[in-house]
This record gives structure tokens, C-alpha cells and sequence, in this order.
């Protein structure tokens, strides 16, 4: 099996419903995102690619355009836009355009990662 990945960067808000008042989630803030997508396939294309790096350029598009400095409760319609939810809906979104899309995980700081894997 080979497998690639690539990463996106961004920035965007959020607020977390149904935590404690107390919690610093509930309350509206934001983060620098990373978003990672991972694909696999058991063979490669004529030329020895899983696929094209430059092909994964619509999800670059799709979140500068949708997500990059947004407000992720408002853009995904949303109350608790959790970092599984967002990888979840990046899931779909890739897989829906590339079929060796495997996985897709969202980082919200550098200690933590959220993956959606089916």
C-alpha cells in the first residue's frame, strides 16, 4: 500500500455549546488549523503517484475560500464544530472528488490531532 499526505493551513473561530461556562471552549476564540489529507492506493499511476500533489490544490481553494478566517459555527451550520466534525466534513469533501482519500485529520494546536478514518 502506498500512502501520501498533505497538509493545509488556517485560521478560523469557533464556540463549543454545552460545555461548562467555565470552560475556555465555550466561550468564542479561535485557531490556526492544520488539516491533513491522506491518501492510499495499492497501485500507482503511469508516471508512480498515488495522485498528483498539485491535483489536491481544490481543497487548498475550498478552504481559503470557506473556512480560512470564518467563523466555523456559522460556515458549517454547526453548534459544536469540534475538531472530529471538521475532519469528518473534509473527509467527505475529499472523498467525494478523490476516491484513494483515506483519511483526513485536523490539528487545532501542536499537541493535538483529530482524525475521521471510515
Amino acid at each position: 500500500m502506498f500512502t501520501i499526505s498533505k497538509q493545509f493551513h488556517f485560521s478560523a473561530s469557533h464556540i463549543l455549546h454545552g460545555l461548562s461556562d467555565d470552560h475556555p471552549c465555550a466561550r468564542l476564540h479561535g485557531h490556526n488549523y492544520i488539516a491533513e489529507v491522506v491518501l492510499a492506493s495499492d497501485t500507482l499511476n503511469s508516471v508512480g503517484f498515488v495522485r498528483d500533489y498539485r491535483e489536491l490544490s481544490d481543497l487548498k481553494n475550498y478552504i481559503d475560500d470557506k473556512l480560512d478566517h470564518r467563523h466555523l459555527n456559522d460556515v458549517l451550520g454547526d453548534n459544536n464544530t469540534t475538531a472530529e466534525r471538521m475532519a469528518k466534513h473534509l473527509y467527505d469533501w475529499s472523498k467525494s472528488r478523490w476516491p484513494e482519500v483515506v483519511a483526513v485529520r485536523i490539528s487545532e494546536t501542536p499537541k493535538t490531532w483529530a482524525e475521521y478514518r471510515p
